[in-house]
Parts: structure tokens; C-alpha cells; sequence
């Protein structure tokens, strides 16, 4: 399942994250609970009552739409939903310890530490750079961050979506031509934690990161391109943003 961003209900949840952001609650939560009374599957039903859920006056109604959520992401066999499992159970343990329900609080932390294993993503997987690499290099950990040239990264990233590398390649530093890269992870992985669970629940970009190193097996020419226009956005997106690297 590929992430919609003109999806109605997830449209109605940009709209609403950008209230919050205004420092305008009410009209976030309205918006937020449009979005669940539009919901017509259970990926929506998932998505909205996980933004509902942060907008209740207590705890009783914090749990309620956040065992909502999951009981929706439960239904739901991707990738990208689950990995909002551990978030969600830490989130709903939280809510049983305030009501000092410990034995549900404790059921909920062994269900959150059961899906920290290896993401169950098949792939195939892509990397996106501008340097002229061949098929069977080996891509490691311990570059400069594109997005913090003070920071040497820890892991090697990469994405099961084509069109994302394509982006990371656009926004890579350097003058060669953009290259996607199909890769083989050679080691374990695990969920990108500087894109899970923040904007949205999960991994909806399906990014991960490794220690171990990445083969390359093949490479891409024809992905969807950003223009000019998006490309600048997202440089001063990122430009702009005060969130620490988790590295």
C-alpha cells in the first residue's frame, strides 16, 4: 500500500496538523474529527482516530480512540501500518498506567517490545545519491548527512518506494546526475525512526536504515520527478527545520 497524500481523510489531517500548528486546538480537532466521521476504510478509520486521539480532554477518552486506532491497524496487513504498532501499544500502556491498570499496562509494553524485530518489507529497495556508482559496490554507513554536514551518519538509509529515492537523490549534494539505485540490504534493518511515527503514524514512506552495508544490484532511470518549484520547498523545508537527527 502506497501512501496518498491527496487522499480525502489524509488531506483533512495535513489540514488539521497545520492547525495545531497554528496554536488553534478546537479547529484541529473538529478537523480531525471530520476526518473520522469521512472515513471509509480501515486505513482512514486507523489514520484518523490516531490524530483524534491526541485531542481528548482525558485519559479515558485518549485510550478509547487510541485502542480505536489499533483495533483498525489490526485489520490492516502493510508494512507501513505496522509499524505503528510499538508507538501505538507504548501510547495505550501509558494510558492504562494513569488509570493504575498495571496488568494492562504491562500486557500492552511486552505487545509494543514484540514488533521491534526486523521490518517484514520484501522490497525491492532503492537508494538515491548522485554519485556514478557500478552494480556490486557496497554502500556503508559513515557519510555526512545530507541535511546536517556536521553529522556523520551511523546507518546507511534507503526506501521501498522508487519516487522517494528519486527525491533523496534530487536533494543530494553534489553535481553528478541523479541516480536511483536498486540495493540489497546485507545485514538486519530497521524502521527510519527520523520519519516513524512522527507526522503520521507509521512508516508511510517506507524508509529504513542499516549499519550493515547495501549491495548495489541494479539501478532505475524512470521515476516521477519533482519540479523545480516542489524540489525548492522541500529545501527550504528542510532548511528549516530544528529537529534533532536520530542517528
Amino acid at each position: 500500500m502506497e501512501f496518498d497524500p491527496n487522499n480525502h481523510v489524509i488531506k483533512l489531517c495535513v489540514q488539521g496538523m497545520g492547525m495545531e500548528e497554528k496554536g488553534k486546538p478546537d479547529e484541529a480537532s473538529r478537523l480531525f474529527l471530520q476526518a473520522w466521521n469521512e472515513a471509509t476504510n480501515d486505513f482512514e478509520k486507523f489514520t484518523a482516530a490516531y490524530f483524534v486521539a491526541r485531542h481528548q480532554m482525558n485519559v479515558y477518552g485518549q485510550l478509547k480512540w487510541l485502542e480505536t486506532s489499533m483495533q483498525f491497524a489490526l485489520k490492516i496487513n502493510d508494512v507501513t501500518v505496522k509499524a505503528a504498532f510499538p508507538s501505538l501499544y507504548l501510547n495505550i500502556a501509558k494510558c492504562y498506567e494513569d488509570l493504575n491498570d498495571l496488568a494492562n499496562a504491562k500486557k500492552n509494553h511486552e505487545l509494543a517490545n514484540s514488533f521491534t524485530d526486523n521490518p517484514a518489507d520484501n522490497g525491492p529497495f532503492y537508494h538515491g545519491t548522485r554519485a556514478d556508482l557500478q552494480v556490486g559496490t557496497l554502500l556503508t554507513a559513515g557519510s555526512k548527512s545530507n541535511y546536517n554536514s556536521k553529522i556523520i551518519m551511523n546507518h546507511i538509509y534507503f526506501t521501498a518506494l522508487m519516487n522517494g529515492a528519486g527525491l533523496a537523490a534530487a536533494l543530494a549534494k553534489g553535481d553528478g546526475r541523479e541516480r536511483v539505485y536498486i540495493v540489497k540490504p546485507m545485514g538486519s534493518f530497521e524502521n527510519d525512526p527520523n520519519v516513524t511515527n512522527k507526522k503520521f503514524p507509521g512508516n508511510p514512506t517506507r524508509s529504513y536504515r542499516s549499519k550493515a552495508p547495501l549491495k548495489i544490484v541494479g539501478e532505475v532511470a524512470d521515476w516521477v520527478r519533482q519540479t523545480q518549484e516542489q524540489l525548492q520547498q522541500w529545501r527550504e523545508k528542510l532548511a528549516n527545520n530544528k529537529g534533532e537527527i536520530i542517528n
